[in-house]
């Protein structure tokens, strides 16, 4: 009975980020036309799932990262790319975590 629950809730959770990589993203204008006013709207089923899934995964991968970007201090400080270590290990998953808007597919600020 425990082997069918653990695969059960691998499957939903497999099944659930799969259909958020489905999902199209919505872009929606304001009155005025410019571009550089342009937002994403994304849909409530859209937050939902941001919030459910992605989210504590991506804050998840942020604390792992952190974690192995430790580790491999020494190593990387030898071979000069800390900057880069730190960049795809930490900051990467963080600002993806914690700057992107619920639901959006882009992290950050809209800038043309």
């Amino acid at each position: 009975m425990k082997a069918f629950r653990t695969s059960a809730v691998v499957l939903a959770l497999t099944s659930g980020l799969l259909a958020l990589s489905a999902q199209a993203e919505v872009v929606q204008q304001n009155a005025s036309g410019d571009p550089l006013y342009t937002v994403e709207a994304p849909k409530g089923y859209a937050m939902i799932g941001d919030l459910v899934i992605a989210r504590p995964l991506l804050i998840g991968a942020t604390a792992i990262g952190a974690a192995a970007f430790i580790v491999s201090l020494p190593f990387t400080a030898l071979g000069g790319n800390v900057g880069e270590a730190a960049q795809s290990l930490v900051v990467a998953p963080g600002k993806e975590a914690f700057v992107r808007c619920l639901g959006c597919t882009s992290s950050g600020y809209k800038q043309d």
